[in-house]
């Protein structure tokens, strides 16, 4: 048993529970996830920078840790939280526990927090402000300190998470088409399965400009997921609209999805307590199936009543969440730039949605056709 902590709300709430990993005070909007399994690609997810992620899921840590489900070479999330952290894990793929994980990696975590209560507070009040502490911390003096912490609406937190060099994933078999990824906040896992396609991806950084893209004559664009409110990530809304302009396919997920909207002309806006999880239904409206997905994200596209998605006409909306209504996909006019908001590469989550990926490739193949 480890040393008392609690998390405490930036509305006075707190929960009381014992310290896991790296003892230490932590900040950051706490959030919820209903994920039974995937702690660890969550932990490296770099969308949940700046986040203290709960799992609503009472035991974690069950299967240990192993070195191929990271989505990033190291843990993104600002704390962690969780009802029970086992005692025990059993693998055959585990090479560790996950407490001294944590504490390798200097991830600040609480367990034997009442995550059944604390989720049930961030869905009625909304996402908040928080912090994890030792109980030696004064509770007057860390609410202070939590109320100070900036608001996510407004953070450009994809920069600081992207990489500073380009870097290269080579096609597995034939290369086919040549890819640009913009990094805002990559998950390993979308540039393998585009490489399993046949493509060869070369991640960029965030600051890669319009012209350098447009040197690189890329065959296909893909946007990625990441952190932060997208109205403060400017960098890539140029790079869209000259590469849309040329009849390159264009592919945006999560935080991607955001920036090729805005690049159109659309707006986004901050959900109450955003989604996270691996079981959000979403319709398919083109094909009239129901996809279960995998999501992650705090802020959406809006969407008007009649569907139509306001200041950009020429985007038709193709994917709707069922469980609130909230625009989760769209399709250009011209046919060729597409997103989603939530994440097809699915790590970790089901694959009902690895088809955008296939289709993605399909285009590059009938621009490739057109000469």
């Amino acid at each position: 048993m480890g040393p008392g902590a609690y998390l405490l709300l930036e509305d006075g709430r707190r929960f009381d529970g014992t310290a896991l990993g790296a003892v230490g005070t932590a900040y950051g909007e706490v959030v919820f996830n209903t994920g039974m399994t995937g702690y660890q690609e969550i932990l490296t997810d770099p969308s949940y920078t700046g986040q203290l992620v709960a799992m609503t899921y009472p035991l974690i840590g069950n299967y240990g840790v192993n070195g191929e489900d990271l989505e990033s070479p190291t843990p993104q999330v600002a704390g962690f939280i969780v009802r029970e952290a086992a005692r025990s894990y059993s693998s055959w793929r585990a090479t560790g526990g996950l407490p001294e994980y944590l504490a390798r990696h200097g991830i600040v975590a609480i367990t034997g927090v009442d995550t059944r209560a604390l989720t049930r507070h961030i869905r009625d009040l909304g996402s908040m402000r928080g912090a994890i502490a030792p109980v030696s911390v004064v509770e007057a003096g860390l609410l202070a300190r939590v109320r100070a912490q900036p608001l996510m609406e407004g953070l450009d937190l994809a920069t600081g998470v992207s990489t500073n060099s380009s870097y290269v994933v080579p096609a597995e078999g034939e290369e086919r088409f040549r890819v640009l990824s913009y990094d805002f906040g990559v998950k390993a896992n979308s540039p393998r399965i585009l490489a399993q396609n046949g493509c060869r991806v070369t991640v960029i950084p965030a600051s890669t400009t319009r012209s350098e893209i447009l040197a690189a004559a890329p065959d296909g664009l893909f946007v990625s997921n990441g952190p932060g409110d997208p109205a403060a990530v400017e960098q890539a809304a140029d790079a869209i609209l000259a590469l849309s302009g040329e009849g390159v396919p264009v592919f945006g997920i999560c935080l991607g999805h955001q920036l090729i909207a805005r690049a159109f002309g659309a707006r986004t806006f901050k959900l109450p307590f955003g989604h996270h999880g691996v079981n959000h239904p979403v319709r398919a409206l083109d094909h009239d199936h129901v996809e279960i997905t995998s999501q992650n994200h705090g802020f959406a596209v809006e969407m008007a009543a009649d569907g139509t998605i306001p200041g950009a006409p020429e985007l038709r909306a193709t994917h709707v969440n069922l469980y609130d209504g909230t625009l989760e996909g769209f399709e250009h006019a011209n046919g060729h730039v597409f997103s989603v908001q939530y994440h097809p590469e699915a790590a970790p989550g089901p694959h009902d949605s690895r088809y955008l990926f296939e289709h993605f490739v399909s285009l590059m193949e009938a621009r490739a056709n057109r000469g």
